[in-house]
């Protein structure tokens, strides 16, 4: 991400604005966020710094985050010393990605004192630094360790800048001295390889900007003979960063990817760009896309952890008790070698392992061999093997009743796993997570009640008679769509026993035309685990004929009367 130092720089000059304002309130929203309330005349704005991992920035935000009940110890820090404290300066060190805050503010005595707010965006190194008037560190949201041989971040040390690097500032220099550096010192090099190494605070996205603008190859510095269009774009780009420039964001299939102070067209039609007013609008709407597609990747990967983990455990207790149903089923040989131990009782010697009789259940009166346990008499042995028949005879009838609970489960499950691949935004993940709740995979926080309602909207379309086409996205929605929203002479699509999206045509009883029935046919399709495939199978009938058996699981249903077409999604 190229929140380089010259990005810095743009940033920095914008938030200057705030001079003069003083800091009203101060919140931690997180371990690694703080937010600044900013307030004079005509003037009100959030300042968010962050130094997380991936997602260090400063700028004006409009985001609300939730802050927690009890503030961290660094917070409260930060409110004694900064509470009401006013901005004097907002300054950048050098092309470094550094910004400094010196605030104006009194010390317990009541003397008036200059305190700094130093942010260090250095990757994963990134830290804000609460400096006072003698240049000595109060405090940092990450100290440093105690021995440390290159930087002391400890209270009461001295600050000390981040080393600084010897390369030129083109916003203070000529383009010649870029010239003649890169071929002097780095004329083995590619020319953006050359060019990062030479030029400070610049990103490679910029680097590499500059030189497709040239229509030059990025060759080797010394094979290069004409450097001509090399420099006018070196004063191209020294305009933008002494002058004013319009803030750019590239987006991908309409997801933000990455942002610049110049226009990016290297990548051509494969990524789309959108202006921005200001850099803090740019940056909020990026890092919120970014934190959203955080948060969407981590309730995925919790949601999909636990189904999985649910369906495995499904599956291995059917396949268990399927075993213990098929070894039930020569129960009636246990009753036959019961009858028979007690037909012959008087000729079973005590302490015997085994006796042979005839079998009178066979027709052919075969002998039979069965065991006993010689620590038995011969009515107990009998007792003991009618008591293991009533046993497994009792089991037999339990197990293919809880056995159609568990195919019943595990169907279930896997349509919460296709509707999880289908989820677009964090809103239709927490719905599948507050469906399992509801359904008791996952259990509710202390005093938590469960949302019972559905708070994400339906997808809606509009069929060639105007009827309203609505497409459930989760097992929730699928429930309140056909049981509560639509009424009995509406038409139901569903995939032929493929998990899939209950689809409701409202037609207030009116007869669909062919088209209709095709395009919500294919939006059921295309919402389902076929939604790859071709000539999928959908049924579709009136919802008079859909019913919900008791008790059953979420979007669930039985249905009758219906036809079937076939398309392609």
């Amino acid at each position: 991400m190229p929140f380089d130092g010259n990005f810095t720089a743009k940033v920095s000059n914008e938030l200057s604005a705030a001079i003069d304002a003083r800091i009203d309130k101060i919140y931690q929203p997180s371990g690694d966020e703080i937010i600044l309330t900013l307030r004079k005349k005509d003037f009100a704005k959030r300042l968010i710094i962050s130094v997380g991992s991936g997602v260090a920035r400063v700028h004006f935000t409009e985001t609300r985050p939730e802050n927690p009940e009890k503030p961290p110890m660094f917070c409260m820090l930060f409110r004694k010393l900064f509470s009401g404290a006013k901005l004097l300066k907002v300054m950048q060190s050098g092309f470094e990605r550094l910004i400094e805050f010196v605030f104006e503010t009194t010390n317990e005595m009541g003397d008036k004192v200059s305190r700094k707010i130093i942010v260090e965006l250095i990757g994963n190194l990134s830290n804000i630094v609460l400096v006072d008037e003698k240049g000595k560190i109060i405090d940092a949201l990450r100290r440093s360790d105690i021995l440390s041989q290159k930087r002391l971040i400890q209270p009461g040390a001295i600050y000390n800048y981040p080393p600084s690097q010897t390369k030129i500032d083109i916003k203070t220099e000529e383009t010649d001295l870029v010239i003649e550096r890169i071929i002097n010192d780095y004329s083995d090099l590619s020319l953006s390889k050359a060019l990062l190494s030479t030029l400070g605070g610049i990103s490679p996205l910029v680097v590499r900007e500059l030189i497709f603008r040239t229509g030059l190859s990025d060759d080797t510095v010394k094979d290069i003979k004409d450097f001509t269009l090399i420099k006018q774009q070196l004063k191209f780009y020294k305009t933008a960063l002494t002058g004013a420039s319009i803030p750019f964001m590239l987006l991908k299939d309409s997801i933000p990817v990455d942002f610049s102070y110049i226009k990016i067209g290297q990548y051509g039609d494969l990524y789309k760009t959108k202006t921005f007013a200001t850099y803090s609008e740019l940056l909020d709407a990026f890092y919120f896309e970014k934190a959203k597609g955080i948060e969407q990747g981590r309730i995925t990967g919790e949601v999909n952890k636990l189904v999985t983990t649910l369906i495995s455990r499904a599956n291995k207790r059917l396949q268990n008790r399927i075993t213990e149903l098929e070894n039930s089923q020569n129960r009636e040989d246990l009753r036959i070698k019961g009858e028979l131990i007690k037909a012959n009782i008087s000729k079973i010697k005590p302490g015997s392992d085994f006796v042979t009789v005839k079998n009178f259940y066979d027709e052919n009166l075969s002998d039979l061999t069965i065991k006993l346990d010689k620590s038995l008499n011969p009515q107990n042995n009998a007792a003991k093997y009618f008591k293991e028949y009533k046993k497994r005879t009792v089991a037999a009838a339990t197990l293919k009743d809880l056995i159609k609970l568990d195919k019943d489960e595990i169907e279930y499950l896997e349509t919460v796993m296709d509707n999880l691949s289908r989820c677009r935004t964090t809103g239709d993940l927490r719905e599948i997570k507050e469906e399992l709740k509801l359904s008791g995979y996952i259990k509710n926080k202390k005093n938590e009640k469960p949302n019972r309602k559905n708070t994400s909207n339906f997808d809606e379309y509009k069929s060639i008679e105007g009827f309203r086409i609505v497409v459930g996205k989760n097992n929730l929605q699928n429930d309140l769509l056909t049981v509560k929203m639509a009424s009995k002479n509406d038409y139901w699509f569903h995939t032929k026993n493929i998990h899939g999206a209950h689809v409701v045509v409202f037609c207030g009883g009116e007869e669909i035309s062919r088209e209709t029935v095709i395009f919500a046919a294919k939006l059921a399709a295309k919402n389902s685990k076929a939604a790859n495939s071709s000539n999928v199978p959908v049924d579709y009938t009136r919802i008079k004929n859909v019913k919900k058996p008791s008790g059953a699981k979420p979007g669930m249903v039985i249905y009758k009367e219906n036809q079937t077409v076939y398309v392609t999604p």
